[in-house]
């Protein structure tokens, strides 16, 4: 097998496993699957992790060619329409990677637009963010670093005022979340009250692998998309910096486990794939130091999930499924399953190793 055989090899069985899981699911959306035997756990809107699916059908689409792939892709895209206006900051999540891979689909695009000029309109000035919001439960003035990743390059589309309300949107998460230079890791989840201001929440609690993963990847973002002052790219990259040296992202584990003060604890391999694309993306910044780290780093996480993580042909259960992901391992919820959003990064972390993605775009 060639140096990148691995890859094309692993690509394609994510995306065989697409096709299996679309006949599964029918007109519901995918959340996660038993490892026993790939049968999924489904919602009737997507969550927040509808875009994901109509991501990797995006995906498959763009490596079929087929225009069948193309209308299936464009129907469950269509099913995402009602979060446009919905009150989370999840709709970065769910109709940025819904519809950035979605080229050449004007009704995709609209739908972009749309859920763009909504997120801009959503910004509180006072609180300098786009609120987590209450769509999904709970406190609505809240902040998470799971409320970042997609909504970035989101508001970034809406003109200058969407640029200007992405960056004050990002930097506020970092004064939270970031902690001072050898002071820990990532604080994840604040909540705004009116008396006392900004107070963390307990759960989850610093080391979070997956939100320092999240914030890693709308630091890499910000990074390729800044082009005004309101970046401050300087603060970025020592930003990306701290995150690399704190979070061991570049010398740690290559799956992590959920809790990175709980050796213990489950592996999290959709925090490993979403650590690889925010590499991969970091790597295409021009002039760092950092970009032949990044990259081989980048590589060698997607080559452990392949070889280790990725189920083959002739098993039990189906072959492309992205095991050992854990939803929440606080409620002990698919502690050890397949998410649809460890098999979206995976994908486009291969795609994009195999030089059919352009991680600027997505």
């Amino acid at each position: 097998m060639t140096a990148m055989g691995w890859a094309d090899e692993a690509f394609g069985l994510v995306l065989g496993r697409v096709g299996e899981t679309a006949e599964q699911v029918g007109g519901r959306f995918p959340l996660y699957a038993e490892p026993a035997d790939g049968r999924w756990t489904t919602t009737g809107r997507g969550s927040w992790t509808g875009g994901f699916w109509a991501g990797l059908l995006w995906l498959r689409a763009g490596h079929t060619g087929s225009d069948k792939d193309r209308t299936t892709a464009a129907a469950v895209t269509a099913r995402l329409a009602p979060w446009a206006e919905a009150d989370t900051a999840t709709r970065g999540l769910i109709l940025w990677y819904g519809t950035a891979l979605a080229a050449g689909d004007t009704a995709a695009q609209a739908l972009r637009e749309r859920a763009a000029k909504a997120a801009a309109g959503a910004f509180d000035p006072e609180l300098g963010l786009v609120p987590w919001g209450a769509a999904l439960g709970g406190a609505r003035l809240r902040a998470r670093t799971d409320g970042i990743p997609g909504l970035v390059p989101l508001l970034a589309s809406a003109g200058p005022e969407g640029q200007a309300a992405a960056a004050a949107h990002l930097h506020r998460h970092l004064d939270l979340c970031l902690p001072r230079e050898g002071a820990g890791r990532p604080r994840p989840a604040w909540r705004w009250d009116e008396t006392r201001g900004w107070t963390a929440e307990a759960d989850p609690a610093p080391g979070w692998t997956r939100g320092e993963a999240w914030l890693l990847l709308a630091v890499a973002d910000a990074l390729l998309l800044a082009d005004a002052p309101s970046w401050r790219t300087d603060r970025l990259t020592r930003a990306a910096e701290l995150l690399l040296a704190e979070c061991a992202m570049l010398v740690g584990p290559l799956v992590p486990p959920t809790d990175a003060h709980q050796a213990d604890s489950p592996l999290d391999t959709s925090a490993a794939a979403i650590t690889a694309v925010a590499l991969q993306k970091l790597a295409l910044v021009p002039g760092t130091a950092w970009s032949r780290a990044c990259a081989s780093r980048a590589e060698a996480v997607l080559h452990r999930l392949a070889h280790d993580h990725l189920t083959r042909p002739g098993g039990a259960r189906p072959a492309g499924m992205l095991l050992d992901g854990c939803y929440d391992a606080h409620s002990g919820t698919a502690v050890r399953h397949e998410l649809v959003w460890g098999d979206f990064f995976m994908a486009l972390g291969l795609a994009a190793l195999l030089g059919r993605v352009d991680l600027r775009r997505v």
